[in-house]
């Protein structure tokens, strides 16, 4: 053990430990910087984890209310069209992620 930092080797293992431990979250869409992401076997009611340039928010998919976080004004209009023109596919990944079952990817706005 280094005797100038002796949790170093301890507090590395638990990172790496609570780093495995985390779930994941697969991104179901990307475009314009505006990663899109849902959890498998997420709490209700059905929303997407949306992230862009450090800041996050919970959407929901029905009503597009912002449940949780914030994002700019325009990314949340990008992604509040992107989600009126996707519901359906949103609202099936939502279903397979509840079963466990593989998400399926969806175009983002930039038709990626």
């Amino acid at each position: 053990m280094n005797e100038t930092y002796p949790d170093s080797g301890r507090e590395c293992v638990r990172r790496m430990l609570e780093a495995f431990a985390e779930p994941r979250m697969p991104i179901i869409s990307s475009f314009f910087g505006i990663y899109v992401r849902m959890y498998f076997a997420d709490h209700g009611p059905p929303h997407i984890h949306v992230e862009y340039q450090g800041h996050e928010a919970l959407i929901a998919i029905s009503s597009g209310a912002v449940l949780a976080g914030t994002l700019p004004r325009r990314a949340l209009s990008l992604v509040g069209q992107w989600r009126l023109d996707h519901a359906q596919e949103l609202e099936q990944n939502w279903l397979r992620a509840q079963a466990l079952q593989p998400l399926v990817r969806i175009p983002g706005a930039d038709n990626d």
